[in-house]
Formats: C-alpha cells, sequence, structure tokens
C-alpha cells in the first residue's frame, strides 16, 4: 500500500462520525498526526510506510463502533515501543487514561506468548492481568493481530509459522472467548492459509467444483427461507454464506469425514425484531425442514457468559444439504458482532445501550477468579486453554436450577461446580435418573444427580476424568492432604539422617528456625516439603550450619569413609545390611580380613553378641561421600512395556548409578526384581526410593536383605 492509498485522516474521521457524530474529531486528528510524525522515516517489511499499520488497526476497530478512545490508542499504539515517544508524552498530550492503554498495549506485544510452557504461563498470567486493568487493551491487541496476519506474507517463513501457530493457539480462541466470532474464524482462516496451505487449496478447489455441480447454494436456500418467511408473515433479514475453508476443515478431521460426505458447510443467519418473533420463525423453520436431533442449542434462554444471544439449529435443507441456522433479534446480533466489546460501540450517535451487552469488568473478573486457584505452570495452562476454547453445555440439578458446564464436562465437574465437599465425596452420579460412569460426558438439557457417602475421598483418576480447573484444583488439593501425614514421616527421616551426618539433630526448634528462614509456615510444613522431595534436607542442614558442611566437590576418600578404625585397619561393608552413610554402624573385626562394617540392626549380628572383644565402636565420616555404596533394591512392577524402561530413568535422574539388576520372580501379571544401586549416603537411599515408588506401576519397594550374603 503505498502512502497515498493509505486511509486519510478525514475518511478515519467520518468513519468514527458515522456511528458516533459526537466524536472528538481534533482529538483523532491530533493522535493521527502525532503518529504520522513518530513513525516517519519507518517501512514495514513490505516496503509500506509504517504508520499505515496503525490507522488500518485504528480502521477495524471503527468496523466494531468502538470509542474515541480505543481508536486513539490504536493510532498510538506502537509509539511508545518503536520510537521516541514516550509514555509522559503521551499522558500529557492526550491524557493519562490514553496513555496507560498504549502502554498495556506495548507491555502485551513484548510477552512472547509461544516461549517454553514456564515463561508462556508467566505471559498467559500477565495477559489476563492486562484484561483485567482494561478490556479495551485485548481488544488493540487483537485488531493488531488481524492486521499482521492479513498482511504477513511480507514476513519470512519461519516467522509466518510461529505468528500463524500462535495465532490459531492465542489470539483466534481468545477472540472467540470474547463474544467476537467473526474475528475468530477470520483469525484462523488466516493462520491455516500460513500453516497448511494446501490443506486450504484443497478446500477452495472442492467448492469451487461444487458450485459448479450444483449452482449457488448459498443463494437458493436463502430464497427458500425467505418464501418461509413472507408464508409466515415475519418480517426478517436473511444472509447466507459457506463457511470458511478452515472450519470445514477442522469438521472434516474431527468427523474423519470426506469433503464429499460432509454436508454441514453452509450457515444462514435470520435477524428480526423481537425475542418471540426469533421462536415462530424456529417454529416455521422446523415445519418447512427436517431438524438434525442434538444440533439445536437455546443461547437466548441460557446465554453464553459473554452475553451472547441465538437460537442454532440445523436442518436438512434443499437436495438434503444440512445448514446450520441462527436465529436472533438485531440487538443480540450487534453483541453477536460485538461480544464484550459491545459495552464500548456505539449505535445511532450515543453510546450502546444494549440491555445484553455484558459489563467487561464483570466477565474478566469471573474468567480470571476460575484461573487464580492454579498451583502450576503445567495447571495455569490448563485452565487457560480449557477457559479461552470452551463451548458450553447446560444441565439441570434435581431441584431444577440451571448449571453451566464447559463441553465434554463429566458429572465429576457437576459435582465439583456445585460445592467442593460434593465433589470430594462423590461415589456415583444419576443422569436424567440412570446410573452412569463418573466418565460419562454431559449433554445438554439433562438432569445429574450425584451420589456421596461419607469417608469417600478423591482418588488420583479423577484426575483424568475431570474437565473443569476447578474440579481438577480441588482434586489435586485434596490428593495433597491425603498424602501430607505420609511425606510427614518421610521428611522427619530424612531430617534426622542429615542432621546427624554433621553431629546435630533434627530438634523441633533448629526445623521451625529452618523454616522461618525459608519463608515457609512451620516446621510441620517444612517436613512434607522434605518427604515429597521439593526441598533437600542436605539443603536445610546447610543453611542453619554451613561451617559443619563441605562443597560437593570435597567429596570424603571412600577408603576413609569409616572413623574408629585403629593404625592401617581395613574395612568392608556386610553385604547382608548394606549399611551407608548416615545410618549406626558397628564393626566386626575378622584375623586377616580387617573390619566387616555392618547396620546396628543388622540380624547377623545376633549371632556375634557373646563375641563383644571383636566388635567396633565405628560412626561414618561427617560430610559429603561418593556415591559408591551400593544398596540392593527389591522392586514388584506391573508387566507392561516401557515400565521397566521408566524405573531405571527415574533413577538415573536422582543421579544413582545401576551397577547390577536379576529378575527373581516373574508372573503373567507383575515381575519381582532385585536391582543394584549405587548411593552417597541414607538420605540419597530415601530419594531413590520414594522417587521410585511414586510411580504407578510399582507395587512395591524395600531394601534386599541377604543374611547369606554377610562376608
Amino acid at each position: 500500500m503505498a502512502l497515498d492509498r493509505m486511509i486519510g485522516v478525514d475518511d478515519l474521521i467520518d468513519k468514527v462520525r458515522s456511528y458516533n457524530p459526537a466524536s472528538d474529531a481534533a482529538m483523532i486528528r491530533a493522535a493521527y498526526e502525532y503518529g504520522g510524525l513518530m513513525h516517519e522515516g519507518q517501512f514495514r517489511r513490505s516496503g509500506e510506510p509504517y504508520f499505515t499499520h496503525p490507522v488500518e488497526v485504528a480502521s477495524i476497530l471503527t468496523e466494531m463502533n468502538l470509542d474515541d478512545q480505543t481508536i486513539i490508542t490504536a493510532l498510538l499504539h506502537d509509539t511508545i515501543e518503536d520510537t521516541k515517544s514516550t509514555y509522559a508524552e503521551i499522558s500529557e498530550s492526550f491524557g493519562p487514561e490514553i496513555a496507560e492503554m498504549v502502554d498495556g498495549v506495548t507491555k502485551l506485544t513484548n510477552l512472547q506468548l509461544s516461549s517454553t510452557e514456564n515463561k508462556q504461563a508467566e505471559n498467559f498470567r500477565k495477559l489476563f492481568m492486562a484484561m483485567s486493568k482494561d478490556l479495551r487493551v485485548i481488544l488493540v491487541k487483537l485488531a493488531d493481530r488481524l492486521h499482521n496476519m492479513r498482511t504477513i506474507k511480507s514476513m519470512n517463513p519461519e516467522k509466518q509459522a510461529q505468528k500463524a501457530r500462535e495465532t490459531m493457539d492465542i489470539f483466534a480462541p481468545l477472540a472467540g472467548r470474547m463474544g467476537m466470532q467473526w474475528m475468530r474464524d477470520e483469525l484462523e482462516d488466516l493462520a491455516f492459509s500460513v500453516l497448511n496451505p494446501e490443506g486450504r487449496k484443497s478446500i477452495m478447489r472442492r467448492f469451487i467444483k461444487l458450485q459448479k455441480e450444483t449452482g449457488d447454494m448459498v443463494e437458493k436456500i436463502t430464497h427458500d427461507i425467505r418464501a418461509e418467511m413472507v408464508r409466515v408473515g415475519i418480517n426478517a433479514d436473511v444472509m447466507g454464506r459457506a463457511k470458511k475453508p478452515y472450519s470445514i476443515w477442522r469438521k472434516m478431521q474431527e468427523k474423519e469425514l470426506s469433503f464429499a460426505r460432509l454436508s454441514d458447510i453452509y450457515g444462514f443467519r435470520i435477524l428480526t425484531r423481537t425475542e418471540d418473533e426469533c421462536y415462530r420463525i424456529l417454529g416455521a423453520i422446523h415445519q418447512r425442514w427436517r431438524a438434525v436431533p442434538g444440533r439445536f442449542k437455546d443461547y437466548i434462554s441460557q446465554p453464553k457468559s459473554n452475553g451472547y444471544r441465538s437460537i442454532h439449529t440445523t436442518v436438512s435443507g434443499r437436495d438434503g444439504k444440512r445448514v446450520e441456522v441462527q436465529i436472533r433479534t438485531y440487538v443480540m446480533h450487534d453483541v453477536a458482532e460485538a461480544g464484550v466489546a459491545a459495552h464500548w460501540s456505539y449505535r445511532d450517535g450515543v453510546p450502546s445501550q444494549n440491555p445484553f451487552a455484558v459489563d467487561p469488568t464483570k466477565w474478566v473478573t469471573a474468567l480470571t477468579d476460575r484461573l487464580r486457584n492454579a498451583d502450576s505452570h503445567d495447571e495455569f495452562l490448563e485452565h487457560v486453554k480449557l477457559e479461552m476454547y470452551a463451548d458450553q453445555v447446560f444441565c439441570f440439578s434435581p431441584r431444577g436450577d440451571v448449571v453451566k458446564l464447559p463441553r465434554g464436562a463429566t458429572p465429576l465437574d457437576y459435582a465439583y461446580s456445585i460445592h467442593t465437599r460434593i465433589g470430594d465425596s462423590c461415589v456415583g452420579a444419576k443422569i436424567d435418573h440412570m446410573r452412569v460412569p463418573l466418565w460419562t460426558r454431559v449433554k445438554n438439557g439433562q438432569m445429574i444427580e450425584i451420589i456421596t457417602a461419607q469417608g469417600q475421598r478423591p482418588q488420583a483418576s479423577w484426575l483424568d476424568i475431570a474437565v473443569t480447573g476447578r474440579a481438577k484444583a480441588a482434586i489435586r488439593r485434596s490428593l495433597r492432604e491425603e498424602d501430607r501425614e505420609r511425606y510427614v514421616k518421610l521428611g522427619s527421616e530424612l531430617a534426622r539422617v542429615a542432621f546427624e551426618h554433621v553431629g546435630k539433630r533434627a530438634t523441633e526448634k533448629a526445623l521451625t528456625t529452618a523454616a522461618k528462614q525459608l519463608g515457609i509456615a512451620d516446621n510441620q510444613e517444612l517436613l512434607a516439603r522434605l518427604g515429597s522431595a521439593e526441598l533437600s534436607a542436605s539443603d536445610v542442614v546447610k543453611m542453619l550450619y554451613p561451617k559443619l558442611t563441605t562443597t560437593r566437590g570435597e567429596e570424603i576418600d571412600a577408603a576413609r569413609a569409616v572413623v574408629g578404625l585403629s593404625g592401617d585397619q581395613r574395612f568392608e561393608r556386610a553385604q547382608c545390611c548394606q549399611p551407608v552413610p548416615g545410618e549406626r554402624i558397628v564393626g566386626i573385626s575378622y584375623r586377616g580380613k580387617g573390619v566387616l562394617v555392618h547396620a546396628i540392626d543388622c540380624l547377623a549380628l545376633e549371632e556375634l553378641a557373646e563375641e563383644s572383644e571383636r566388635w567396633v565402636d565405628l560412626h561414618w565420616h561427617s560430610g559429603p561421600h561418593p556415591a559408591v555404596h551400593t544398596v540392593s533394591l527389591d522392586i514388584t512392577i506391573g508387566n507392561d512395556a516401557g515400565v521397566l524402561g521408566r524405573i531405571c530413568t527415574l533413577i538415573g535422574e536422582q543421579q544413582a548409578n545401576i551397577s547390577d539388576l536379576h529378575f527373581v520372580d516373574r508372573k503373567p501379571d507383575f515381575y519381582r526384581l532385585v536391582v543394584d544401586v549405587d548411593l552417597r549416603d541414607a538420605e540419597h537411599l530415601h530419594t531413590v526410593m520414594l522417587a521410585v515408588e511414586a510411580e504407578s506401576d510399582v507395587a512395591s519397594i524395600s531394601r534386599h536383605r541377604d543374611l547369606g550374603r554377610k562376608p
């Protein structure tokens, strides 16, 4: 686009005044001139003057009838990032509200939304934070992305693919979630043309071929519907179109159908004056054509959270072609086109007083509240993507209350949506008075009844059944509380061993001090984190007693690991009990063989109780030991593909080496094996055993004791 083809300031002002005659033309003109001056000498990759882009973004927003502040923000949205302009300068010239919005768009532009998962989750949090401050910032950003996608061909192929994937994963579903379906459709189709150009061309070729064979089906079916409206005496506007290539492609993939077998490729919209006429039109359509079962949705009686209201039905139209028909009033249509943005739009020269427009503050608050309880990056991304892609189903409680759930939800999600206590104690469910499994997918209009039992607790398998973020978060929280007692017990043992390494005791006071230093609530929470491997016991000791610990580079010589030997006495670890540093030990002297080191509780010592002259008082040298102390672990695992490999990987991830492995029992459903692992100390042993025990295919794990291997 050459400079003389760029939308001029007068044309832009005329566009705004067409829906808002009271618009501040002087302010828009000033922003246009300021933006042009700031971007002077800058060019896009296509060679166009850079300022064509902000002007086009503003033009897109005028099509949504948006207010002056949003249009001005669009004109200035790249000035802080790409020019010498500053926040203070914009605030002084155009006011703090616009400066804040321009700054918000700048921050969103700098978010790398397609980066690594952890970074992506953090950036999603920032995106939703920006939404909560002023939703118009997101509207400008969506219009910015739409224009960039319309002109994406000037970018290099790698950048095109990255932007298209980001658009498909984030911006298109976000536009849909905000109720701007037209923008979602266009963003998806533009991204589709980059990510799968051959697929899109294939759809287009088949459309052209179909049109040659059948004529213009859209025109024919539109004529049929208009004739039906005349017959029943309703004055309504009828519009039809073939669905977007990406929408058709997605249906082909989901239903595994060829284009020839895919009939639902046309969509029609009927606009009328009143809600009553909407239902009369629905009756006329169903009388004239056969309704497709399961394809009726009444979003007038049960609106979407973004204010969307419409009746959707699918019928077998002319020549048996399935067509989707949407029926709504003109006022409902304004919200259907603008979505949440309808709050700032103008109609007939005044700010829209549309009764169906949602309060954007309440909408964002409701959305972000459902995302706030995520404990991890994975959980947060899971919630975000669910929220942005979710379509809704409406079900009923036994009392007749309507409950909204995302499509694909189960009775378990319904239970947690009522109350966490109901979800936690759920043992079964009935749908329309019939007992069903908890993993059953809920459908529109069904009545759900939850069966509860006292003492029931959530199961780990429920995480695979639940769909909503609320249910998953509650299940994880309950599972953590259930594990807490076990983790505290294990953490207590790990702390005892680690403190004894440096000649100290893990007293309540010491643990409380450590918890305070680490910003942890109390010593019980500290022990729970030690037991769950979120925290290392050696790090706790190192923090409290830095002078008593050594760095990993100063490992103790394995040949001098034991204290208490005389002269040049040699020692060996007894293979019956395989003691490791951190455990209490005793030595038994053998003439000509040196000293054999046993764990203090080794059963083999019972045979030597009367030979006290051979007993040698020993203890392990304080400090870090090398991972050379072999311990045999007795492990029972499920007989399934890949289980043994996962066990070996888990052990390796704990920095432990497997020196030997042999099977001692093989059954159709399980294997029992003994694995020799080289370890540093008792803490290392507990860490390895905990990691292996946590693997779902491990039935049991214990230290392998063999009294026949004493020497």
